[in-house]
Order: C-alpha cells, then structure tokens, then sequence
C-alpha cells in the first residue's frame, strides 16, 4: 500500500483514538496524529470548546484543523501513511476534506449511538462531556450537520478489530 491519509472522526468517547493506534499499527510506515494534540499546546488562553462555539474557539478550532492537515501531508509526502483523528463535525468536515484535494484520503466517521458514547464516556479516564444532554446535542450537531461523506460506521456493537477491518474494507474499494 502506498502512502495515504486516513480521517477518523466522531464525537469525543466513540472511539477515534483506539481505532485509530490500532489502524497505524497494521499499516506499514505509519503515523498517528491526534489532532488534540495542537490544542493541548496551547498554555495560555485556550477557548473552551462546546456545541456553540465562540468566535475565539472557532478561531482556534480552524488553526487546530490546519496544523494538523500541514502535519499530515508532510507525513505522506515522506512516505507515510497517516492516520488522523479529529473531532471534525457539522460543515467542518467538508471545509477539512477540501484541503486535502491533492491527497489520497479516506474519510471514516465514527457514529456508534448515543447510549455507547455514554457509556464509553464513563469507562474512560476523562471527562469530555458535562452531561448527557451535552452527548445527545453533539449527537445531533453530527448526524444533522455534517455532510455524509466518506465511510459511516457505527461502532456501537463492535470490537476495534471489527471497525478498523471495517474502515480498511473500505479503502480497499476506493
């Protein structure tokens, strides 16, 4: 296989970071890059990020998207395969996949059903969401605003084998 870039994307607890190590790990020469990572360097000043979204998060959420997608085609340009996850939602993901015009990418978003990313949300060791109507309105934002492109899987009834044999199932075809 050849180098590509492959996007994860879903709410927070639906699984982007386990698939995606777990996809690196059975691509040869491959990278995992987490785009929270651009946010979490941020000392001073970071927005909070919600559904609403300040003008200042905003901001900060198109910077965040842009460090990465830089990050991601140097990585394929070197050779690597890339396995980006991000919480790309609503008209984003469009804008994001646009940026990648020149690149071969497959998009996955991951959709398991809100009661999973409930429940996936305790078992995890942080905490992404206040409350359930917070999962239920990120739930909306993502089945109601982002355009439907790529491969949806809800992952809700499956093991992170199955989803990533999914997602390389996939991009087999394309």
């Amino acid at each position: 296989m050849s180098a590509r870039i492959f996007l994860i994307t879903g709410l927070m607890a639906s699984g982007k970071s386990t698939v995606a190590q777990v996809l690196a790990e059975r691509l040869p020469r491959s990278v995992h890059l987490r785009g929270d990572a651009f946010r979490r360097m941020i000392v001073n000043g970071q927005a909070p990020m919600s559904v609403e979204l300040s003008d200042e998060a905003k901001a900060q959420l198109d910077l965040r998207y842009d460090l990465a997608i830089a990050a991601a085609k140097s990585y394929c340009d070197a050779g690597f395969s890339v396995v980006y996850q991000d919480i790309i939602l609503g008209p984003a993901l469009a804008d994001v996949v646009a940026k990648f015009a020149s690149y071969p990418l497959f998009v996955t978003v991951l959709c398991p059903d809100p009661e999973t990313v409930s429940v996936r949300e305790r078992q995890r060791g942080k905490s992404g969401y206040r409350n359930r109507g917070e999962i239920d309105a990120f739930d909306r934002v993502l089945r109601e605003e982002t355009a439907q492109i790529g491969l949806w899987v809800d992952s809700s009834h499956l093991t992170t084998r199955e989803t990533v044999d999914a997602i390389l199932a996939g991009a087999a075809t394309e």
